[in-house]
Formats: structure tokens, sequence, C-alpha cells
């Protein structure tokens, strides 16, 4: 099975707030053979914003964050230069760098994207809505993923 891109929000919401998602879609992400990835642009995105104190976390990042990864069996993404640099040659849809991130990642990785945020349905990238039955709306790309590395092939132990 293709891995899932998890984007910040919902991450976070997996971590303390499952509630908030679909049944179907928490039944899909219970699937022991769905690898779950976590950008590191998340990683990221979690440290600046618990440093800001806009981010309330039972622990400090540096701990919470890779126990909670591990315990959930999520994989980090690295931020590789294609990544970085597709970027640049997205549609400004969104002004959220992280999200831009998700965006090139998922698009170059040719995965499907797990998110809440409706802005992200104007880019040219697969949607799992965590909000949303997921039969009645994944967002389905209008064109084939420019490449998938090895990393979408592995599968979590």
């Amino acid at each position: 099975m293709d891995p899932l891109l998890v984007d910040t929000h919902c991450w976070l919401w997996l971590q303390s707030e499952p509630r908030r998602f679909n049944p179907r879609v928490l039944a899909l992400l219970a699937e022991t053979d769905l690898p779950l990835w976590l950008s590191v642009a998340s990683l990221w995105e979690i440290a600046i914003k618990h440093a800001l104190g806009k981010l309330p976390l039972p622990q400090p990042p540096q701990v919470y964050v890779p126990r909670r990864m591990l315990s959930s069996g999520c994989e980090a993404l690295p931020i590789e230069p294609p990544h970085a640099l597709a970027v640049a040659g997205l549609p400004h849809h969104h002004g959220d760098p992280f999200d831009r991130m998700l965006i090139a990642q998922a698009q170059h990785e040719g995965v499907r994207l797990l998110t809440v945020d409706r802005q992200l349905a104007a880019y040219d990238v697969d949607i799992l809505w965590a909000d949303a039955d997921p039969e009645g709306m994944v967002q389905e790309p209008s064109r084939p993923s420019r490449s998938r590395s090895s990393r979408s092939r592995r599968t979590r132990s």
C-alpha cells in the first residue's frame, strides 16, 4: 500500500483529538499495512510554533514528537533537494511555506496527502480529507506524479 503523507494539523489531531476525524478515515489509518509519513517540514513547524508559545505540548517537542512517531509507526519524510526546488514551481494558492512543502513532497513522491485544509484542493495533488468520508471526498491529481522515490516502497515494521 502506498504511504500517506500526514499534514501537521492532522498528525497533532491523531495524537490528541482523533475524534475530529471521520470514523472511516480513522479505520483506514488503523490499517497496519498503511505506511504513514510525517514530513520534516511538519517537525520544524511543530518546533517553531511550540517555541513561539502557539502550540502547547505535554512535553518538549524534541521528546514528544519522536516518541509519538515511534508509537504510531509514523516515519519521517526528509526534505530532499527536489522537494525544496519544486516549491518554486507551485502556484501561490496557499501562502503557508510548510503546507507548500507538503504539497511539493506529495507531488514529487506520488503519495496522497491527509489534510483538512480545503485551500490545498487548488493544487494538483491526491488528497484524503481527514474530516470527510473517504469514499465521498477523494481528490485525485489531474496528471501523473513526476517521480516516486524508493521511500514510497517501504512499509512499516
